[in-house]
């Protein structure tokens, strides 16, 4: 949608934080960041599907600072290499806040 306007679908992982869900945003451990990601940030709001639910509407934007560093490390739980594997990157790895927008949860 960025510069197509055409809507895409991508599969992404996550962990769940209170309403929130947060993703990495990751072309694997290749430089550079994924194109959903560079989507988001011309175009933040978006809408999350999960299986069994219905259409989350979220609103995406990059955690910074503590809530970024805490949020690292609920991933770091899920996998302990991704500090060494994130440090061959030359940049940062955006952690990625999709918050319910509109007070749905």
């Amino acid at each position: 949608m960025r510069t197509s306007g055409h809507e895409r679908n991508v599969i992404i992982g996550y962990v769940q934080d209170g309403p929130d869900l947060v993703a990495l945003a990751m072309n694997g451990w290749d430089e550079g960041h994924p194109s959903w990601w560079l989507t988001l940030q011309a175009h933040p709001e978006a809408v999350v599907r999960l299986a069994g639910q219905h259409p989350r509407p979220v609103r995406a934007r990059a955690a910074e600072g503590s809530e970024r560093e805490r949020l690292w490390r609920r991933w770091a739980a899920v996998n302990p290499q991704l500090d060494s594997c994130a440090g061959l990157r030359s940049t940062e790895t955006p952690v990625v806040v999709l918050e319910p927008r509109d007070g749905t949860a």
